[in-house]
């Protein structure tokens, strides 16, 4: 079918649209900017230089997509915003493309951005993950598939969260979130792991007993390391177990105890 083009929307004619694309009054579509299949964009979007858009996302007014990197360091480089499809990205939503550091912004699948929140950056955004109202990543984050992050929450930059994470609404961190866990109380820090996320997920009994006993052997050493070989030893054919202990041994900032 053809795109729906609202006439007081603007669409540069260099930009490139699929098919079946709702584009509502006021939005604006930048030249090299690529848009696949099926999208709403509702009014009063911005999709700026270097969006690279895929099939069924919905866009809610003032959503800002592949805006400028808010970096100093930034000097023009040619660089994208990639998101991929059957994101919701509401309200005033911001979504930065790359630097010369990674040289792409990357929104995985069936993500949930909520209101206000900011994505900046080089940052890597999963599949499936809930990101709550005002919520801001700072430059290069990593979050990984099915985590869930309250709304007001703030992350340094170079943070990286695990899988299927529960994250506290108002907290903040410096140092990355291991995956399976709950994070809150103030300072953040390890709160115990995600039962009812997991069980929501369809993770058996078995494996859920695997990750938590996994941490409490992991978090009682002094060492991480030392609780990391015992953990291995105890379950070397559990998958989830060495997503954990890889997760904490590459972690470049540090993990939350």
């Amino acid at each position: 079918m053809a795109n729906q083009i609202h006439p007081m929307a603007v669409v540069d004619p260099e930009a490139k649209l699929g098919d079946n694309n709702i584009i509502g009054p006021f939005c604006v579509i930048d030249k090299n900017v690529i848009i696949g299949n099926n999208n709403k964009f509702l009014n009063n979007v911005t999709v700026h230089f270097g969006a690279r858009i895929g099939n069924g996302n919905e866009f809610f007014p003032g959503s800002s997509i592949s805006t400028k990197p808010q970096d100093l360091k930034f000097q023009g480089e040619e660089t994208t915003c990639e998101i991929g499809d059957n994101n919701s990205i509401r309200e005033n939503v911001t979504i930065s493309r790359g630097t010369a550091s990674k040289g792409k912004t990357v929104v995985g699948n069936g993500n949930l951005l909520m209101e206000n929140m900011h994505v900046a950056h080089d940052c890597v955004i999963g599949n499936g993950c809930i990101i709550g109202n005002s919520t801001k990543f700072a430059g290069e984050v990593e979050v990984d598939d099915f985590a869930i992050i309250s709304a007001t929450c703030l992350f340094h930059q170079f943070i990286r969260v695990g899988s299927y994470v529960m994250f506290q609404g108002g907290s903040r961190t410096s140092q990355d979130i291991p995956p399976y866990v709950i994070a809150g109380k103030e300072p953040i820090r390890y709160a115990g792991v995600n039962l009812i996320g997991l069980r929501r997920r369809g993770f058996p009994n078995e494996t859920i007993e695997a990750i938590h006993d996994a941490y409490r052997l992991i978090y009682a050493k002094g060492v991480l390391k030392d609780g990391i070989v015992e953990a291995r030893a105890k379950y070397p054919d559990s998958k989830e177990v060495e997503y954990i202990c890889s997760f904490i041994e590459n972690s470049k900032r540090g993990v939350i105890r």
